[in-house]
């Protein structure tokens, strides 16, 4: 099989996967079309539609677009059967139904920022920093009938520093699913369209914890000041810049206001206070975790107000100290 003999359809929406696009693109795949989420309603008034940054892309370069609502819909698999793919590559779309993935010849294989069997599910990216991996990855695998469970063509290993947050996490993985979708267009080329694939069972060894990776949700982002230092900075750093932790803070009126974290630091630091407590020392901004032990806050925002460094905050909030941190489920 040669390149030209393949015919491929792309789906993709965000930013993620627009690299990928790029690189078939640029290293001259026959795209013959790309699948993407509808315009989203943006504006006060959710009068101006947004095109995905897929979409935008494929249309600079006059690649067809289709945007259904729904994937089973007869005129949108119609259209899709018409463009004759004989392969599809999947990053960072929605789930499909079989009627779809099952539609090209040799299958339809996705890009995934995990190393699976871990991680299946939205948010692979975040959740293994939340968790404090040491290491994470790009996995391609065959679609079936279950999320994230397909048949494993190709892995790529990436080390997370202890430092690094859900931003470049991203972008590193966002080239490297690039460069491995490559390698896995290579394998289907030389294998005549059936490249040799994996069981994910195979991948998991005898009392191996597996852990999922749902979708994050605003109240998913609270941090639980019951937790560790070490546990609250990774929550931190998984979620920073974007959407980012938040908590609640709230003075004996009970008055409250909620403030993003996006930087945290642990000292060597322990009080005889309650989790959440509010503690100011050199112009230093720290709050009580699990024990006792510290966290320090070095950069956030007020609601309504910028991103700011905690001493820029603390000039203009020199009260925060009567004020405590609340975690939804505590009781305030």
């Amino acid at each position: 099989m040669e390149k030209n003999d393949l015919r491929i359809v792309f789906m993709g929406t965000p930013e993620f996967a627009v690299e990928t696009l790029r690189k078939l693109r640029t290293h001259n795949y026959n795209v013959v079309g790309v699948v993407t989420q509808p315009d989203k309603p943006v504006g006060r008034h959710g009068s101006i539609l947004q095109p995905s940054p897929v979409k935008v892309y494929a249309q600079k370069y006059h690649i067809p677009v289709l945007q259904p609502d729904k994937m089973k819909d007869p005129e949108f698999l119609h259209q899709l059967k018409a463009l004759k793919a004989n392969l599809q590559v999947v990053v960072a779309f929605r789930m499909l139904p079989e009627v779809v993935w099952n539609m090209p010849k040799f299958g339809t294989f996705n890009v995934h920022a995990a190393l699976l069997p871990q991680y299946r599910g939205a948010a692979p990216i975040n959740w293994a920093i939340i968790n404090g991996e040491k290491k994470t990855g790009v996995t391609t695998f065959f679609l079936d009938k279950d999320i994230d469970t397909g048949r494993i063509i190709c892995q790529s290993e990436y080390r997370i520093y202890r430092t690094f947050n859900v931003e470049t996490v991203y972008n590193a993985l966002m080239v490297r699913g690039a460069k491995l979708c490559l390698e896995t267009l290579d394998k289907v080329i030389l294998s005549n369209g059936y490249p040799k694939s994996v069981p994910q069972d195979e991948l998991v060894t005898p009392g191996q914890e597996l852990f999922n990776a749902p979708k994050i949700f605003k109240e998913t982002c609270d941090i639980n000041w019951t937790q560790s230092p070490q546990q609250i900075y990774n929550f931190v750093r998984g979620l920073s810049p974007a959407p980012s932790a938040w908590t609640t803070i709230q003075n004996s009126l009970g008055n409250s206001s909620m403030l993003k974290i996006f930087k945290t630091r642990i000292p060597s630091k322990r009080l005889s206070v309650l989790p959440g407590t509010i503690i100011v020392e050199n112009k230093n901004l720290y709050v009580a975790a699990k024990d006792g032990e510290l966290v320090e806050i070095t950069e956030l925002q007020l609601a309504g107000k910028k991103k700011m460094s905690a001493k820029d905050f603390l000039n203009g909030n020199k009260d925060i100290v009567t004020w405590r941190c609340v975690h939804t489920t505590d009781s305030v």
